[in-house]
């Protein structure tokens, strides 16, 4: 311990830890440390702490110093000091003030920089916290902006360094150890101080002191660029005035605390007021970072019971009790575990009781109890001795904090007195110091998190923070879109932290996830095709573009993209782009980092070619140019592609210049930004020995370290990472085929933690580990298993101190090591490169192959997994549903004559022919047996779900009878009758969603219907279904081959959903829906997609949304664009706007009508287009970029 004064002792700490030191250990040798802080102080306390067993008990002490010279002024809060400065030293590039201060008060001003205007800097502490604040003006109305808070529990009576630094364009404050740096507003640029005041806040000419935010306590060392302020006062330099009554020594009060910091923790006072029958006055201050807490009990006399005086949810509460019967309550204050010194008193005279908390200001409570509350011999304060603990109440928790100045009737108590045994008692008490310490500043909760504390521990509350973990350090979002997809999801607006723990918020982006690539969509304010109206006097346009996402997301993420793509179109009628006769460009745009970078070329020409597409390929308008516009021509014409070159992405601002001539009109449109592929989630090298490693820079993760990766192996052990210091380590390892260690030491000794999977770990599959350590504790997680924690000791090292090369797959001894593949490594944050460090490393490749058999799984509904280099994706040719996991329903809504015909050929001349289809299309004609599975929903009966026939005369059926059951009729043998087999499941025309399955081999059939029992038939006929000739769903027009039942439910046709439809491996309603030019289908009348294969319980055709497939029309049409268009004149808006209503309404009102005339009409395969009409006045319409039409339903996750 410590103090410069003889009393008020501070514990010496290394880090966030108590020091203590090993001394020598025999009669001889010297052992000597260096403080890590140095301590100013002229008194030093040891306190032992353990002896040495073997010798005896003796102390040889010598330390070393600094000089050190101090000036010291004392404040009593009516005082001031003040340094005018002279005209010629006011402005100077930087001015620095420094100064110590120390305080029993926990508010005060102590520097205002002033100006001659009235504004002023001040360093003002407020609740223990040193607050730098902007004030205008000099009235108790003063206008004040804070700036920044430094520091906690100032008023702790011990000296702390403070300096401002001021600068032109902000100021640096630092306190103790801890600097802010700040950004001052533009009102305080070049800041010409007119005058310096120290302790109080109104100048020398006022001579008025209000005295309610004046300083007390002491300043030493006040200096001002160099110059010693105390000396000059000293000395009477006219430069320097005192206001009030200010001495040059620091005049302090002697006050003594005492700090409860154990669970057995008690202070025992006896009570020696002659008068205690009548009544009592206790008086005391206490400050804690603990809700609760026991601060007094004492006995009433002759056994009236007992008082106890405590803190619950922070409130101070008085509780009187006798036996189990309460005689009294009482309550008062709030807030109380603020760290803060709060006063209490009890008092109780002639039969009334009160309390009060800090002088009535916190609250007090009254009451007129029966009986006479007074002391009957003893009081224990904080808690009681261990013999007495189990009489004590046994809800109340110990109490951690400090108390000072109690007060017995009046009588101050001497505390000194007590520590030294001639007062009282007391147990595992630090007296004449107090112990608390501020664990939340700084914080070391991280991206916002919120910290809260007790007294010996801190927490944070990462709500709304993205983040997670004891600190608030690890993001709970993925890095990119890739990784999402990954997880499962499909296509929808997710949040991604592009640089996990680190700095980089999260932002909302839309992944669009199909079946080739994950595209992340970048939004900016303006994705339209905008009209340009030129403003008279302006020869030039600018158009600045804002994104969503700030600078460091923005950029972030398309850096970290394999691939980045921006439309960039220029729609032209007498507007050039280029063509000027000195060559400088009309046009151009900036893009890239910051306010971007000026580029000439335009959407798909290459950078710095002054071209366009056109002049790429070689197909301009005129042959001689290189764009489109620069032809200068009077038709419309365009220049538009994609800017791929990710160094100039994103497009901020156009700049358009030939749009001021008679007859220019132009429109642009700047596309938002698509990006695919995150190149560092499939980083990754395999490790083809235990003796092959890469080895990077030592990993720097002093207080805060993560670290997250995948890996896959065939071996049961090996170490994944190490990385060594002189005594610290840090170390993730496979310790047996099933479980991971992580391992560390930061000079507490080793510690582990260790998670156990459930299966092995060598099983050649992708497994995710994701480490963290903190000043709190550690954790391990092991995929989706719970996460594993180990606590930090308390007041225990806490800096992670390494200084070795970074080892991945090895250790520095070559044992051990890792054979496997280790992919997407990330420490804090950052990516390690590892393909290209594998790619000059012996015994260690760049890249690793085969993801099936970790991402297999989520191709779904048969779908088949297809391995790619970085990635899988999923094939569905063999599935009835689509999607980037085969998990999209394709369903189709079916009017009363609506009719699918699959048409079955020679297998010979359809796999002659269409050999490029997926089998799902084409298949053998000829099965053995019958695989049959749809979704349905209807409310007719009786129905015709499916029909199959045969060249033979034979056919499959599969309808809703009338009785509302499903029946499937087999007529195998031309030469037979149809066989019935009929479900015994009802209500299959209710609406609902169904869904049934039915397999036939040979002569055995089985039905499902729903979540039902599977049923059994056995049919008579043991005939092969031999050569199939069609499939029906729907209506069945050639009905020559039918039995009379059979022909009159097919004439009905179906109306309802059908969902899923497939034959083996035929998908019909796929082929439909996604394939009706290329696959042998005929379609006749109204078929649209629909999402009836849903589950809903409403009526299907007023729920469903559908999909015309004649409205998936591809054509771009000619004529004027509909564009958000630049307009100056007032007049001219309301009348355009009334022209455009006018137009819009008479439009919707015709295409109203023609639809509804259309809506029932027959389509069939030869009119699967509708070309749009043309408009002769302008031949761009308004589309949307390719990449944002999703494949897939938006979803918005919040992750």
């Amino acid at each position: 311990m410590f103090s410069d004064m003889g009393h008020n002792w501070k514990q010496y700490r290394q880090e966030d830890s108590i020091g203590s030191f090993s001394g020598n250990s025999n009669a001889d040798s010297v052992v000597q440390y260096k403080l890590q802080q140095p301590a100013m102080a002229r008194f030093l306390r040891l306190i032992p702490l353990d002896w040495n067993p073997s010798g005896r008990i003796g102390l040889r002490l010598e330390a070393y110093g600094c000089p050190y010279s101090s000036d010291v002024v004392s404040f009593d809060g009516s005082s001031c000091l003040l340094y005018r400065l002279t005209a010629g030293s006011r402005r100077t590039s930087t001015s620095v003030v420094t100064l110590k201060f120390k305080t029993m008060r926990n508010s005060g001003t102590i520097l205002q920089v002033k100006r001659s205007d009235g504004l002023s800097l001040n360093l003002e502490l407020e609740r223990g916290k040193l607050l730098l604040l902007l004030r205008r003006g000099r009235t108790l109305s003063t206008e004040t902006r804070h700036l920044a808070s430094l520091g906690s529990l100032l008023d702790d009576q011990h000296w702390h360094h403070v300096t401002l630094e001021l600068h032109s364009l902000h100021v640096n404050l630092t306190v103790d150890k801890l600097t802010k740096r700040v950004q001052i507003p533009t009102e305080l640029h070049h800041l010409d101080i007119d005058e310096l005041s120290f302790g109080a806040v109104e100048s020398l000419l006022q001579k008025t002191i209000i005295s309610s935010r004046n300083f007390h306590g002491c300043l030493e060392n006040l200096q001002f660029n160099g110059l010693n302020l105390l000396e000059l006062a000293k000395v009477n330099d006219h430069r320097v005035a005192a206001v009030g009554n200010l001495t040059f020594s620091c005049v302090e009060p002697n006050s003594v605390a005492v700090t409860f910091s154990d669970p057995h923790s008690f202070l025992q006072l006896p009570w020696a007021t002659a008068s205690s029958s009548e009544g009592a006055s206790v008086e005391f201050q206490f400050r804690t970072w603990n809700k609760a807490g026991l601060l007094l009990t004492f006995d009433l006399p002759q056994q009236g019971g007992v008082v106890w005086f405590y803190l619950s949810e922070a409130r101070l509460k008085l509780h009187i009790q006798k036996g189990e019967k309460v005689l009294l309550e009482l309550s008062a204050g709030s807030a109380l575990s603020d760290g803060q010194w709060h006063s209490v008193e009890l008092n109780s005279r002639r039969g009334h009781l009160s309390i009060s908390v800090d002088k009535e200001e916190g609250g007090s409570a009254q009451a007129s109890p029966s009986f006479p509350v007074a002391v009957e011999s003893q009081l224990f304060f904080g808690g009681c001795p261990t013999e007495d603990r189990q009489e004590s109440k046994d809800h109340l928790d110990t109490f951690y904090g400090c108390m000072r100045s109690i007060t017995l009737d009046t009588n101050i108590v001497d505390l000194i007195l007590v520590q030294q045994r001639q007062l009282g008692n007391y147990s595992n008490l630090q007296i004449d110091m107090c112990g608390i310490i501020d664990r939340c500043s700084p914080s070391r909760c991280e991206h916002g998190g919120c910290c809260s504390q007790s007294w010996t521990n801190f927490h944070c509350n990462c709500s709304d923070s993205g983040y997670s973990g004891a600190t608030c350090h690890s993001s709970v979002h993925e890095p990119s879109c890739e990784a999402y997809k990954h997880n499962g999801n499909t296509s929808g607006y997710f949040y991604i932290d592009v640089d996990g723990s680190g700095p980089i918020k999260p932002q909302l982006v839309y992944c669009n996830m199909t079946e080739t690539d994950t595209w992340m969509i970048l939004q900016h304010n303006n994705t339209e095709l905008t009209r340009i109206r030129p403003s008279p006097g302006v020869d030039q346009l600018s158009v600045h573009f804002g994104y969503l996402s700030e600078e460091e997301q923005l950029l972030t993420a398309i850096s970290q993209s394999e691939h980045c793509e921006q439309e960039l179109s220029y729609h032209c009628r007498k507007s050039r782009l280029h063509n000027t006769s000195e060559g400088s460009p009309f046009s151009w745009w900036l893009g890239g980092p910051g306010s971007g970078r000026v580029h000439t070329h335009w959407g798909g020409a290459h950078p710095d070619s002054q071209q366009c597409s056109c002049g790429l390929q070689g197909d301009c308008v005129d042959p001689q140019l290189f764009c489109n516009c620069d032809a200068d021509g009077t038709e419309w014409s365009e220049d538009s592609g994609l800017l791929t070159h990710k160094e100039s992405l994103p497009v901020r601002a156009l700049v358009l210049g030939d749009v001021q001539r008679p007859g220019s009109e132009a429109a642009y449109r700047v596309g938002p930004v698509h990006c695919y592929g995150d190149k560092n989630f499939w980083n990754a090298a395999s490790f083809d020995k235990q003796t092959s490693y890469l080895h990077f820079p030592t990993f720097h993760g002093e207080l805060s370290a993560d670290i997250s990766f995948l890996f896959k192996t065939t071996t049961s052990s090996g170490v994944f990472l190490e990385n060594l210091g002189i005594k610290d380590f840090i170390r993730i390892e496979l310790s047996s085929s099933t479980w991971v260690v992580f391992s560390f030491d930061v000079g507490n000794g080793p510690l582990e933690v260790k998670v156990e999977s459930r299966v092995p770990l060598d099983d050649g599959r992708w497994h995710r580990v994701r480490a963290e350590r903190n000043i709190k504790e550690a954790s391990l997680q092991l995929d989706d298993l719970p996460v594993a924690t180990q606590q930090a000791p308390t007041d225990g090292h806490v800096h992670l101190q390494l200084n070795s090369q970074l080892f991945i797959g090895g250790t520095a001894s070559r044992q051990g090591g890792f054979r496997g593949c280790i992919r997407s490594l990330k420490l804090n944050g950052a990516t390690l490169d590892l393909e290209e460090r594998a790619k000059i490393t012996p015994g260690v490749r760049p890249g690793c192959p085969g993801h099936c058999s970790s991402y297999g799984p989520l191709c779904q509904n048969q779908g088949r997994c297809v391995e790619k280099p970085s990635g899988f994706s999923c094939d569905c040719s063999s599935s009835a549903y689509t999607g980037i996991f085969c998990q999209t329903e394709l369903s189709g809504s079916f009017k009363a004559g609506t009719s699918i015909r699959y048409s079955f050929k020679d297998p010979y001349e359809w796999s002659r022919n269409s050999s490029h289809l997926p089998s799902s299309i084409y298949s053998d004609s000829t099965p053995r047996g019958e695989n049959i599975s749809l979704s349905f929903r209807t409310t007719q009966s009786p129905a015709l779900l499916l029909y199959i026939s045969s060249f033979y005369r034979g056919h499959v059926a599969l309808l809703i009878n009338k009785h509302d059951k499903l029946e499937v009729r087999y007529k195998l043998d031309s030469s037979r009758d149809a066989e019935v087999l009929r479900s015994g499941v009802r209500g299959m025309a209710n609406g609902h969603l169904h869904s049934v399955s039915i397999r036939r081999q040979t002569h055995t059939v089985s039905m499902q219907v729903d979540q039902n029992a599977r049923e059994n038939f056995n049919l008579t006929s043991d005939g092969e279904f031999n050569a199939i000739k069609s499939l029906v769903l729907g209506r069945v027009y050639e009905s020559d081959d039918l039995d009379p039942h059979l022909t009159r439910v097919a004439s009905l046709g179906f109306t309802g959903c059908l969902s899923v439809v497939q034959f083996n491996s035929i998908n019909p309603l796929k082929a439909a829906l996604l394939h009706p030019d290329s696959s042998p289908v005929v379609i006749t009348g109204p078929l649209a997609q629909s999402n009836c294969g849903s589950p809903a319980s409403a009526n299907p055709y007023t729920m469903e949304t559908t999909h015309h497939l004649s409205d998936q029309s591809d054509s771009v049409g000619s004529g004027q664009p509909l564009v958000n268009a630049f307009r100056t004149d007032s007049a001219l808006i309301g009348g355009v706007i009334a022209v455009v209503i006018f137009v819009i309404v008479s439009a919707l009102a015709v295409t109203a009508r023609y639809l509804y005339h259309r809506k029932d009409t027959y389509r069939n395969q030869e009119g699967k287009q509708v070309k749009q009409e043309d408009s002769p006045d302008f031949p761009f319409n308004n589309q949307m970029d390719s990449q944002n039409r999703s494949t897939e339903s938006t979803k918005e996750y919040f992750i």
